[in-house]
């Protein structure tokens, strides 16, 4: 019932808004603007502190700068392995700040330092801008002591198709690959071909097909479609750790989230999907008021630990 009641209302009142960001500039500045505010007024699990991360990094085209934050458990703190978590946003709004509630539940729950990197937004920085700073991030855990095996890359929506796209750039360039993949709500398909019908038939609360396809194109920019860190259904997946993807029952990424899992399962890859009836897109945000968001986080937190310690993952299929 209390999935059904946010719903509609996030359907009636944010859905139309939501409808019209990505028509101008001064759309999205006003949405990022209204995002953080929203945020201060959300904040961390009170269990958790917040440490800032400023750190140069040096490179071929010169010192390059990482900013994020570090999401630590105040108890039981696993010191030698981390979670990195890319937000979602759609690539052109939200920050670390306005995902605390699943980035500090998720550092509660697994007892592990949660790393969230501010990657730069589109329009004013299309792909692959926002990968470039995930590989920064990724390489900056390993020099901070943090092995790839004890890793686990992880990311919502737009931040899911930035950590799919990452994990298999490591794949293919043959970084030290990490322990797991999660993936909430994942944007997989930038097109969105997939989810137009799907649209249809569920009107998903808050987004639609017409507005991700539009903002795909903001995120896209020069970059071209079969690029295979940009069209997620057309890559190898050769070597992928186990994956979790879970998705709302009741969300337009449906279709996507299940030919993703389709493809890593033919690849070979362990994957497992988990269909939560009734969701909406990213729930897990709301883990606070709705007890599903509250069992979907210590399903992944479960599904991280086992991969941290070197078990087994779940099998592919399920369904909750």
């Amino acid at each position: 019932m209390q999935s059904a009641v946010i719903s509609r209302a996030l359907r009636f009142g944010l859905r139309p808004i939501v409808h019209r960001l990505p028509g101008h500039p001064m759309g999205i500045r006003t949405a990022r603007t209204a995002v953080e505010a929203a945020s201060l007024l959300v904040g961390q699990h009170p269990r958790t502190r917040i440490e800032g991360v400023h750190a140069p990094l040096e490179g071929p085209g010169g010192t390059r700068h990482l900013a994020g934050e570090m999401l630590v458990p105040e108890k039981g703190r696993v010191t030698d392995a981390a979670v990195l978590y890319l937000h979602g946003g759609g690539y052109i709004i939200c920050s670390p700040r306005s995902h605390r509630p699943i980035t500090s539940r998720l550092a509660v729950e697994t007892g592990l330092p949660v790393f969230v990197p501010h990657y730069r937004l589109a329009p004013e920085h299309p792909f692959p801008a926002p990968l470039e700073d995930a590989l920064d991030a990724y390489r900056w855990l390993m020099n901070e002591g943090y092995p790839a095996s004890r890793i686990v890359i992880a990311g919502d929506s737009a931040g899911g198709h930035l950590a799919a796209s990452l994990t298999g750039e490591i794949c293919r360039t043959k970084l030290p690959t990490p322990a797991g993949l999660v993936l909430y709500s994942p944007w997989v398909d930038l097109t969105c071909e997939l989810s137009t019908e799907c649209d249809q038939r569920t009107r998903d609360a808050y987004i639609s097909a017409h507005t991700a396809r539009r903002i795909g194109q903001l995120v896209m920019g020069q970059a071209e479609l079969a690029d295979p860190r940009l069209a997620l259904l057309e890559c190898s997946w050769t070597g992928v750790p186990p994956v979790l993807i879970q998705v709302g029952g009741a969300e337009m990424l449906r279709p996507e989230a299940e030919r993703l899992a389709e493809a890593l399962t033919e690849a070979g890859a362990d994957c497992r999907l988990q269909v939560w009836q009734g969701q909406i897109h990213v729930f897990q945000l709301l883990n606070r008021v709705l007890p599903e968001a509250r069992a979907a986080m210590r399903e992944s937190a479960r599904f991280i630990t086992s991969v941290i310690d070197g078990f087994p993952a779940a099998g592919s299929g399920a369904v909750a």
